[in-house]
């Protein structure tokens, strides 16, 4: 078993900046691949960044590129994702998800564990 748990969400001005936070605990293995995926009112889900557990890769969905970046803190088993100059656009509930050598990083069935989520409202 794996749990997650997500932090740092909140209200921000567009142009500000997150970082959200998701505590990886339980079994995990160097071939598990943690990522985030957001979800705002009315839309699918989609996919944002993921990063394998070695640090080693990582991920991102085209239109997170030069504005998102996932890191992990082995120190302390944390996934980290730093969003910068935030749009209204990015306003979702942001999860963390771990998925064990999954096909790919954006393979969602392959994700089998979830964390509860984290709101990220920014304001226009």
């Amino acid at each position: 078993q794996v749990q997650l748990v997500e932090s740092g969400g909140g209200l921000v001005q567009t142009g500000g900046s997150l970082r959200l936070s998701c505590a990886v605990s339980g079994r995990t293995f160097n071939r598990y691949v943690i990522s985030w995926f957001r979800q705002a009112p009315d839309k699918e889900r989609e996919y944002v960044a993921g990063i394998t557990w070695s640090g080693a890769n990582t991920y991102y969905a085209d239109s997170m590129k030069g504005r998102f970046t996932i890191s992990r803190d082995n120190a302390s088993n944390t996934v980290a994702l730093l969003m910068n100059n935030l749009q209204p656009e990015d306003t979702a509930v942001y999860r963390c998800a771990a998925a064990f050598s999954p096909p790919h990083f954006t393979w969602v069935k392959a994700y089998s564990y979830w964390g509860q989520g984290t709101q990220v409202t920014v304001s226009s």
